[in-house]
């Protein structure tokens, strides 16, 4: 089969659907990639096709500036303006590329609804894809984006219904975007993100012993972390007689957080632990300087530190938060933005770690003190790391990218897939 990919303008998204592609690929199928023009240059998978919708790297470099402050609800508006424009382009000139390529199936991001009603006005199978956690809805199970813990009482379901509506009104302009799409495509009927996913299924990087409990858990098939197969470096392993390591990163798109990383490091300071920062290129050389840290850099072989480190600080982005459970490596997560109140939540639910919410407005919320007493906790009490490594080994058994491309061969056949198998 011809897979056409259809990925977000985001790293981690991409890096998702390369490790996707790749698995297609090694099966024999043919993959071609519909991305914003601007990722032409930053695809790494030989062999895939690539589909340039319009756009210029100026105009990337903007989105993901914007993307970057989402935190701020200022900010946030103009992500979604982001992206209802790319699910507007998408839908006027996604299908000719589809015949460009001549795409038998579709594996669309859940964050971008142009996918499935592309696939839906060409009649072509298609499979959805979370990379972040699943938007699929259930009344017991908080929205994503909202640092709520699982409460699946009458209040609880109060709230959720509260969320669910507040969530309705801010996502006015995808929701208009989707409309547009739809009638752009002769569809009707559609209105938000979830209308838009496959009738088939979704693929998930999260399984089910990292979510809360789902009473219609069946669509979504958890594989665990999508990832290419990469040489890890090794690293000293951790050392009884060393200081314990801790890890900090906040991803590719808030590592210019200096703010956090600094707090991060007072508290290190004070409990007498190492720290290790990856800032993923969003500090200057004299930023990064002024950390007291034992190392500062941009990029790092994340699982290889995780290896060495005995706790994670993370903002909640889902590859961070895999890896560590992976590494059985327990997290304090600091969310900033999109869906990683929602991915704290789950830290804090399936006791694998704290989290507390820095914001512009409250900066207190993640002050070096918290932050301090956080970390001594998650020290302190091994029951932490215990629960990380026991959702690090679902984890490994999802099977990963070789998976999920088991799953897209088989959900857009129409062959059914056993329950056993969707984790």
């Amino acid at each position: 089969m011809r897979f056409a990919l259809i990925c977000p303008p985001y790293a981690s998204h991409r890096a998702a659907f390369e490790a996707l592609a790749a698995a297609l690929m090694a099966r024999g199928h043919s993959v071609a990639f519909l991305v914003h023009g601007g990722m032409a240059g930053e695809l790494r998978l030989d062999g895939a096709q690539l589909a340039a919708l319009p756009g210029t790297p100026d105009g990337l470099a903007r989105i993901r500036a914007n993307a970057a402050l989402a935190g701020n609800p200022l900010f946030l508006w103009n992500v979604l303006k982001d992206g209802a424009c790319q699910t507007r382009t998408l839908a006027q000139a996604g299908p000719e590329l589809l015949r460009s390529v001549r795409a038998d199936a579709i594996v669309a991001d859940q964050m971008e609804p142009a996918g499935g009603l592309i696939a839906r006005a060409l009649s072509l199978p298609f499979v959805s894809l979370a990379c972040s956690l699943p938007i699929e809805t259930e009344a017991a199970v908080p929205p994503p984006f909202l640092n709520w813990s699982f409460d699946p009482s009458e209040r609880g379901l109060r709230r959720n219904r509260g969320g669910n509506r507040v969530a309705h009104l801010l996502l006015t302009p995808q929701r208009r975007a989707i409309r547009d799409a739809a009638a752009r495509l002769g569809l009707t009927g559609y209105d938000t993100l979830e209308d838009c996913l496959s009738p088939a299924g979704t693929v998930s990087q999260t399984v089910a012993a990292f979510d809360f409990p789902r009473q219609t858990g069946e669509r979504i098939h958890g594989v665990g972390p999508i990832r290419r197969d990469r040489h890890v470096a090794l690293f000293r392993p951790r050392d009884a007689g060393r200081p314990p390591l801790v890890y900090a990163s906040l991803g590719t798109m808030q590592g210019h957080r200096l703010d956090i990383f600094r707090n991060v490091a007072t508290a290190c300071r004070r409990l007498g632990l190492r720290l290790a920062v990856a800032h993923c290129g969003g500090l200057s050389e004299r930023q990064a300087a002024s950390l007291d840290a034992a190392r500062v850099c941009d990029f790092v072989d994340q699982p290889a530190m995780l290896r060495q480190a005995s706790i994670c600080v993370t903002h909640g982005g889902m590859n961070t938060a895999l890896d560590a459970l992976e590494a059985g490596v327990p997290m304090l997560a600091l969310p900033l933005a999109f869906d990683q109140p929602g991915v704290a939540a789950r830290i804090r639910h399936h006791g694998v770690g704290l989290s507390l919410s820095p914001s512009r407005a409250s900066p207190s919320r993640a002050s070096a003190s918290r932050i301090e007493a956080a970390l001594a906790r998650i020290l302190a009490e091994p029951g932490f790391a215990a629960n990380a490594c026991g959702i690090g080994q679902a984890l490994k058994a999802g099977g990963g990218a070789a998976r999920a491309a088991e799953l897209v061969e088989d959900l857009c056949s129409g062959r059914a897939v056993p329950m056993d198998l969707a984790v």
